[in-house]
């Protein structure tokens, strides 16, 4: 029996680490403006260590992250696409949160003996000014890869009114209302997200039909006679009484004929599996007091209970590892 998958598990967390630290460093974009340059002026650019900047970019060039010519370095092609800041694939936004729980996972023995998380989500919600615009402008941009890709599939013709409940950042609000100019809609997140929410949709020049409410909205009144209620990414971190709370209140301030839409990592019955949905899980119970991955059987009975019928799933293309699925009052 071969020892290697152990092994690679084991140390899996370095690959991690320098993707994290390069894209912190500024090393990709710095490459992006130069194309190619030795150490030295790295060095200067960045504020690196000659040693440890020279071993920090040798470990890149052994992840495929960058290419080495002689003493020049260059960002390999996968890099330029999806590493440079601006670029119109840039994922450098989106890594951040993966950053930021990075030390959370080191401490998964606790959450495991306890139950509880081992970060406050308060810190990323509001506390924390800068981990919190971290956070929101992480959302964004993985928002942004996935929303182009999940905004077409949405049944939004003839459509006026798209609430997006747990909107964060209002990412798939501004690419719904930028694809369907009829459509009005309405975000809810706690104040400080929606304070970065409200940039972001000004930066898209949509103030005038991306609305944005500040409050928790575990509480806050739902708007009635929505064609649409939005639920993306957010019911991983509610527990079941939750969910069926939402959904409950989904239905009511859905007009007849509606559609409920939830974007959401899921896993099958048995919960081990596809394999990213399960470890997801593991991420959410580290961050938030109730968070996990339910599965979509359990989805499908939650939105029976609350009067949805017709209901329907399916996974999104891969690299997404997003299951979306609907249904219709």
């Amino acid at each position: 029996m071969n020892p290697s998958r152990i092994v690679d598990m084991a140390s899996a967390f370095y690959e991690s680490a320098v993707l994290f630290a390069a894209s912190d460093l500024g090393l990709f974009k710095t490459l992006a403006g130069a194309g190619r340059a030795d150490l030295e002026t790295l060095a200067g650019a960045c504020g690196l260590d000659w040693r440890g900047g020279r071993i920090l970019l040798d470990a890149c060039v052994a992840l495929g992250l960058l290419e080495k010519e002689g003493d020049h370095y260059r960002n390999s092609p996968e890099a330029a696409v999806f590493l440079v800041p601006g670029s119109p694939a840039d994922l450098s936004g989106a890594i951040r949160y993966n950053r930021d729980v990075y030390a959370a996972w080191g401490r998964l023995k606790e959450m495991a003996l306890t139950g509880k998380p081992v970060e406050r989500p308060e810190t990323h919600l509001g506390e924390d000014t800068e981990r919190t615009r971290t956070f929101v402008m992480a959302m964004h941009g993985r928002a942004l890869g996935i929303g182009r890709a999940v905004v077409p599939l949405l049944e939004l013709g003839g459509r006026e009114r798209v609430l997006d409940v747990g909107g964060g950042p209002g990412t798939y609000s501004v690419l719904i209302a930028e694809a369907h100019p009829e459509v009005e809609c309405v975000v809810i997140d706690l104040p400080a997200v929606v304070a970065i929410a409200d940039e972001i949709i000004a930066s898209a020049g949509l103030e005038g039909r991306v609305k944005t409410v500040a409050g928790d909205y575990h509480t806050v009144r739902f708007p009635g006679q929505n064609d649409a209620v939005l639920f993306f990414g957010v019911l991983h971190q509610e527990s079941p009484e939750a969910i069926r709370d939402l959904l409950s209140r989904a239905f009511e301030a859905l007009a007849p004929g509606g559609v409920v839409y939830i974007l959401d990592m899921m896993t099958d019955a048995g919960r081990a599996k596809p394999k990213f949905s399960a470890l997801f899980s593991v991420n959410m119970a580290l961050t938030t007091a109730d968070g996990w991955v339910f599965s979509d059987e359990d989805l499908a009975g939650w939105l029976a209970e609350a009067g949805f019928r017709d209901f329907s799933t399916r996974p999104l293309a891969p690299p997404m590892p997003h299951w979306l699925a609907s249904a219709r009052k």
